[in-house]
């Protein structure tokens, strides 16, 4: 069985969209983060860093104890080892999925996050953080864009580089972005919204960065954006 500790958000849906392609047996494990339940000793024992999601593994492939894990990216590559799929075997078709993956993990998630926090959460306008972190997710949109051309999914067979970077294009409007800008990123966009398994994990959920600025207390605001962890 795998724990997965989880919030509705873009990092978060990663880790469920995955469990639903790959059918993996699996418990979620809510996290309140505005209560600051990813600062919980028990939290920071699975994941030091104080973020989702977070996972154990209790049945590890080896056989040994459970395994903690931390860090979209390198959970994503590990269930997909472990269950065999959505990862190439082929040296050469896998470094381009890995490739995409860490593209994601360090540029259209981390420039995207930004804008979004600038654009729905900062509690006051900050008009140069917001052009430049809206304008680099558009930028990287348009590199996602022109790599769909000729691709049906980024690296042509569906894969965890596709189940990273969706995510981070669900909340396209709230990240100031218009897919119809992007056909061919709306096309994979679109193709992957009709899944069964990306419906499955996307019932009920929110989209945290729909709606506009939001409104916080100021100890939301502290546990979510100023907290150490400590």
């Amino acid at each position: 069985m795998i724990d997965l500790y989880y919030a509705p958000t873009p990092n978060g849906q990663k880790l469920k969209l995955f469990l639903e392609e790959a059918e993996l047996p699996h418990r979620i494990v809510p996290i309140r983060l505005s209560r600051g339940e990813q600062f919980t000793p028990e939290s920071l024992a699975i994941s030091p860093n104080g973020k989702i999601p977070a996972l154990v593994d209790h049945a590890p492939a080896d056989g040994g104890g459970a395994i903690p894990m931390f860090e979209s990216g390198a959970i994503l590559l590990y269930l997909a080892e472990k269950a065999c799929k959505l990862v190439p075997s082929a040296p050469r078709q896998r470094q381009v999925v890995l490739q995409w993956l860490f593209w994601q993990i360090g540029g259209l998630g981390a420039m995207a996050g930004q804008a979004g926090h600038f654009r729905v959460y900062a509690p006051e306008d900050v008009p140069y953080a917001v052009e430049r972190y809206t304008r680099e997710t558009a930028r990287l949109f348009g590199v996602l864009d022109r790599r769909l051309r000729d691709h049906t999914f980024i690296a042509d067979d569906y894969s965890i580089a596709d189940i990273a970077c969706y995510p981070w294009v669900v909340p396209h409007v709230g990240l100031g972005q218009n897919l119809r800008d992007y056909s061919h990123l709306d096309r994979w966009f679109e193709t992957i919204a009709a899944r069964p398994a990306t419906r499955r994990a996307y019932d009920g959920v929110e989209d945290v960065y729909a709606g506009g600025r939001k409104q916080l207390s100021d100890g939301e605001r502290r546990t979510l954006f100023g907290s150490s962890s400590k």
